[in-house]
């Protein structure tokens, strides 16, 4: 169990526990062990033949893998297994498995709570009576709108997005999908729009990421693309601040034109005296859409299920393989 205490605590609840330790001999890291050290971390690994990981965990880098010869199963308690797989690891045939489904909804949702909130002017009218400012300049806020007719778009037809677009289908808004890797097919079942990023930005009166931080994603909402959004247009970002430009989408949100919601940001934590912590078109949250009580839960009834059918041979649900990584995050 390569993960901290604060981690166990969160995606393991008692019953969750008990269910691991049927499963076989679990090995905690001895008190304040960092198991964000290579050396920490083989020395866990010793004789073991599953390693579960969180944050901080370090990789499965050679030295690592040299002193974990029985090693074959990596079960990652969040969803990106980016930071601790290896070329290495996978050429020795330890398997990979992640827990990202269980975050899907959890963060839809907060998606979902971001949208309602910019299109009800929330943030400026609780910037406003927060600042100081009378009763009649706090109503002073740019017109309201409803979800139900809206035209959303999604960029990236993620676990998050899909769960982001059935919420917001389910309230009656006409959704938009940009990700070059849905077919029209599934568009279709989805009952929504397949279209290109530069159409869905100037159509749409919400646009929410879902996409994965990958080489063609990084830096893919620019200046150029935030200038197609219409006057009033909404962003929402609860995926990864390295979509998008974050110095151009400080110059346009500090023109009025545009309200975001964000949940992750370039500097993370947010300096406090950070420009986007001043504006009032600006709703912020500290990278914790995916953390829900049942997110964590489920992620780590997802792990020991992972780990129970790797055990008994059985094909495992959630496997990453090596030619996944190009598409996920």
């Amino acid at each position: 169990m390569a993960a901290t205490p604060y981690v166990r605590e969160l995606f393991l609840d008692p019953d969750t526990r008990a269910a691991l330790a049927g499963l076989g001999e679990v090995r905690l890291p001895a008190d304040g062990a960092d198991v964000g050290d290579e050396a920490v971390l083989a020395g866990l690994l010793a004789g073991a033949e599953v390693v579960v990981t969180g944050w901080g965990t370090a990789p499965l880098t050679a030295a690592v893998l040299a002193a974990a010869p029985r090693l074959r199963l990596l079960a990652h308690t969040g969803a990106s297994v980016k930071p601790f797989v290896t070329p290495e690891s996978f050429a020795r045939g330890v398997r990979v498995t992640q827990a990202g489904d269980a975050m899907a909804y959890a963060v839809g949702e907060q998606a979902l709570a971001l949208t309602l909130a910019l299109l009800h002017r929330l943030h400026r009218f609780d910037h406003a009576l927060r600042t100081g400012a009378d009763w009649t300049a706090a109503k002073a806020a740019p017109p309201r709108r409803e979800l139900r007719g809206a035209t959303v778009g999604v960029v990236g037809a993620s676990r998050t997005g899909r769960a982001y677009l059935g919420l917001v289908r389910a309230l009656g808004a006409r959704v938009l999908v940009a990700d070059p890797y849905l077919s029209d097919a599934e568009a279709a079942a989805l009952g929504v729009e397949r279209v290109g990023l530069d159409d869905l930005l100037a159509r749409s009166l919400v646009v929410s990421l879902h996409a994965p931080v990958l080489p063609e994603t990084v830096g893919m909402i620019g200046a150029r693309e935030l200038a197609l959004l219409p006057d009033g247009a909404l962003l929402v970002n609860t995926a990864r601040s390295a979509l998008v430009d974050e110095a151009a989408l400080l110059a346009a949100l500090r023109t009025g034109r545009i309200d975001a919601a964000l949940d992750v940001f370039d500097a993370e934590p947010l300096p406090v005296d950070h420009p986007l912590r001043r504006l009032p078109n600006v709703l912020l949250t500290p990278h914790e859409a995916a953390g829900t009580v049942e997110s964590r839960r489920r992620a780590g009834g997802i792990v020991v299920a992972e780990i129970d059918r790797f055990l008994r041979g059985e094909p495992l649900v959630h496997e990453v393989r090596p030619e996944q990584l190009d598409r996920t995050g």
